[in-house]
C-alpha cells in the first residue's frame, strides 16, 4: 500500500491529538492524556513553536507519527533530536511504515547536524525495544530519567 510522510500544518491538529490518543491507550495511560487541539495549535503552530511533527499518511488518512523537538547539547555543541512520541496504529502496523517514520526522523537530525538522536520507551514495550535494538539503537544504562512535575515543581518554581 502506498504512503506519504509530510510535515504537520495546523489543520492536523486534530489527526495529532488522535495520534496522540491512540499511543496513550496503547501505554495504558489514556486517562493521563490532558492535551487539547489548542494546546496543539498553540505550542507547535504559533510563533514560538516547541515541537514539530511528521505525519504518515495511508490514502490520505493520518496512520502515524512522530512528534519531535530539539535539545542542545553542551558536550558536543550540537543540537539533539529527540523524538517524544512514534507511533503508527495497530491497523497499519507491520508494513515498514515506522521504518520509514525513524529514517525520516534521522535525515532531519542528519541534515539539522545533530550529534544525537534521543527517545525513550517503556520498560514493558519490548516489541519496540527489539525494534530499536535492530537499528543500532542502546537503552542508556548509566543516566536515569528524572521529572519533575505537578506539586513538587510548582513549589520549585515559586
Amino acid at each position: 500500500m502506498s504512503y506519504s510522510i509530510r510535515k504537520a500544518e495546523r489543520g492536523d491538529c486534530p489527526a495529532i491529538l488522535h495520534l496522540i490518543r491512540a499511543l496513550a491507550e496503547y501505554e495504558k495511560a489514556l486517562d493521563q492524556v490532558v492535551c487539547t487541539v489548542q494546546d496543539l495549535e498553540r505550542d507547535g503552530f504559533g510563533d514560538k513553536p516547541f515541537f514539530e511533527c511528521l505525519l504518515l499518511e495511508e490514502q490520505g488518512q493520518a496512520v502515524g507519527m512522530a512528534l519531535y523537538f530539539y535539545n542542545w547539547s553542551t558536550w558536543t555543541g550540537r543540537p539533539t533530536f529527540y523524538l517524544e512520541d512514534l507511533l503508527v496504529l495497530p491497523e497499519s502496523r507491520g508494513k515498514g511504515y515506522g521504518m520509514a517514520l525513524l529514517k525520516a526522523c534521522a535525515k532531519i537530525a542528519v541534515d539539522q547536524n545533530c550529534k544525537r538522536f534521543e527517545w525513550a520507551v517503556l520498560d514493558w514495550n519490548m516489541p519496540a525495544r527489539e525494534f530499536y535494538h535492530k537499528i543500532g539503537a542502546y537503552h542508556k544504562v548509566e543516566w536515569l530519567p528524572y521529572r519533575l512535575e505537578g506539586q513538587p515543581l510548582q513549589k520549585l518554581g515559586r
